[in-house]
């Protein structure tokens, strides 16, 4: 049982969460698809939750363009592996989990393989072409995810179970890469990328405990420009 007094106690308090949900917490099993600006809120969060087990995977260094909005990573941590660096602070925050490091930019076969042990997948990429890929691997597996997606000032949110609404169904087939922005050519507002990321973490928690209902055959939006929230139906 966990202590009412101890690191746990406001979440013990939750109806829907309470002894139980944190049980399910500290025995799920985690994975994060990207260490940067989506990854960051949610790798902390998730750490600081107290879910047993969480792989991140990136293969990229943190670089100073990052530190806008990457908030995991430190001045300091320039030139090192994003998930050496995000694992360091995920473990400081809290000990008693445990932080795979998977250093590669992972193809579809190999995240197949890999999340086969976990619940849930996150997808904190930040490319079309990485989020199609996440997806399919996904879909393909029965695997559950929590999608996120940031451009500009604008941010958006959905969750897939089997048989519900997927990223295809939602933004259709895969565009050229020619017809796509990105946040490197359009920017983006680090505090967007923090507001979108805390919801997929929110996702997470919210599936492993089972409390609340999920983005599921929806997609949450967010323009930060206009305080803006929809959520629209995915038939």
């Amino acid at each position: 049982m966990f202590d009412i007094n101890g690191r746990y106690s406001r979440h013990l308090l939750l109806d829907g969460i309470r002894q139980e949900g944190q049980r399910r917490i500290s025995e799920a099993r985690v994975f994060i698809v990207g260490a940067g600006g989506l990854g960051s809120p949610v790798a902390l969060y998730l750490a600081a939750a107290g879910v047993g087990t969480i792989a991140i995977a990136d293969g990229d260094r943190v670089d100073v363009t990052n530190l806008q909005r990457q908030v995991i990573h430190t001045t300091s941590d320039v030139g090192i592996l994003k998930v050496a660096s995000a694992a360091r602070k995920m473990r400081d925050i809290n000990p008693e989990i445990k932080v795979m490091e998977i250093d590669e930019f992972i193809s579809k076969e190999r995240l197949m393989a890999l999340a086969a042990d976990y619940d849930i997948v996150v997808d904190a990429t930040d490319s079309y072409k990485s989020k199609y890929m996440v997806n399919d691997a996904c879909v393909e597996a029965g695997k559950p995810f929590v999608h996120g997606g940031v451009l500009c000032y604008e941010g958006n949110v959905f969750t897939h179970l089997p048989d519900t609404a997927d990223y295809r169904d939602i933004f259709g087939p895969e565009p050229s890469a020619a017809d796509i922005p990105s946040a490197s050519t359009a920017g983006v507002l680090g505090t967007v990328v923090g507001v979108i990321g805390t919801i997929q973490a929110t996702e997470v928690i919210k599936y492993i405990t089972g409390a609340g209902q999920l983005l599921t055959n929806c997609i949450l939006t967010f323009d930060a420009r206009t305080w803006e929230v929809r959520k629209v139906g995915i038939k």
